[in-house]
């Protein structure tokens, strides 16, 4: 089995238990932007001595930063911390097996801009399976409390969230591969490490200067939430580094559209954890989206 598939299926395990705790920070004590923030204060210096630990075992020198890597970098970092941010609020609107299901329209934005952007194509096959995932997210729109008619299904707020996120998440993980690839080492970790490195340390940045302008008070939220924020780095690092190696491993829209496996997942979460209710029309949306992950690799 190719590596980057087990490092996908890594990834979706790590993310759906961050997610879980993000989702309990989020509804006892921190705002989405301060669950956001609390993965990434709490990952940074994992993520850092990480990367020391293997450059010292291993010997590797850090490769040089060009100016695209930094552009790259900023664009994903800073995309993904607004998705981040969309996502959490989601689960206040939906459940949360669905509230990732939302999520997943990233997958069809991911395969548009990998093309746009750094020219990786996607096979037929690979846009059938993509165009089910599709379908699974149309099922889905559809909610109790929603009006009628397609138009009003996709505009409502749960399901622009979903779809913003998407959006986001998409150029977030096409700038990380596209980072990736601006570093001149063969070493597939050593690149996935320095990238998730400079990536996050990026994000701790912004994130702390928007939350002292805009609400210090959370600051001492998140600091107050240690006990479970700290387990959110410590996935969100595990999460993160899977992702950015199979990024540097293969086309981003097949990462993304694998990691589809999050949703059987979330769903198990869902029911055991969060005692939520699912309905038939959430797990034929789900099933669907099965579907489009078993059309995917018939694809490659």
């Amino acid at each position: 089995m190719p590596l980057w598939i087990v490092v996908t299926f890594a990834a979706a395990t790590f993310q759906t238990v961050r997610f879980m705790l993000q989702k309990i920070l989020s509804s006892v004590s921190l705002s989405p932007a301060g669950a956001t923030f609390s993965r990434f204060i709490y990952s940074a210096p994992l993520i850092l001595l990480l990367l020391w630990a293997y450059a010292r075992t291993t010997g590797a020198e850090m490769p040089a930063l060009s100016a695209g890597f930094w552009g790259f970098a900023a664009v994903g970092g800073l995309s993904q911390i607004l998705a981040t941010i969309c996502v959490v609020a989601l689960f206040k609107a939906r459940n949360f097996a669905v509230g990732i299901t939302f999520k997943k329209t990233e997958v069809i934005q991911t395969a548009l801009v990998g093309l746009v952007v750094l020219g990786d194509e996607v096979s037929v096959l690979g846009w059938l399976a993509i165009a089910i995932g599709l379908g699974a997210v149309l099922v889905l729109s559809k909610s109790a409390d929603t009006a009628p008619g397609l138009w009003q299904q996709l505009t409502g707020r749960a399901p622009l969230l979903g779809l913003g996120s998407g959006v986001l998440f998409a150029f977030s993980a096409v700038s990380y591969r596209g980072a990736s690839l601006e570093l001149q080492v063969p070493d597939a970790v050593l690149r996935a490490a320095v990238t998730l490195a400079v990536v996050v340390c990026l994000q701790t940045v912004m994130m702390l200067v928007w939350l002292t302008v805009r609400d210090p008070a959370e600051i001492r939220r998140v600091w107050a939430a240690r006990r479970v924020a700290v387990w959110v780095g410590l996935t969100s690092m595990g999460g993160s580094f899977c992702w950015f190696l199979a990024f540097t491993l293969q086309n981003a829209a097949y990462v993304k559209a694998l990691g589809q496996v999050e949703l059987l997942l979330s769903l198990l979460a869902s029911l055991v954890f969060f005692k939520e209710t699912v309905t038939r029309r959430e797990i034929f949306g789900m099933g669907l989206l099965v579907l489009s992950i078993l059309a995917l690799i018939l694809a490659l």
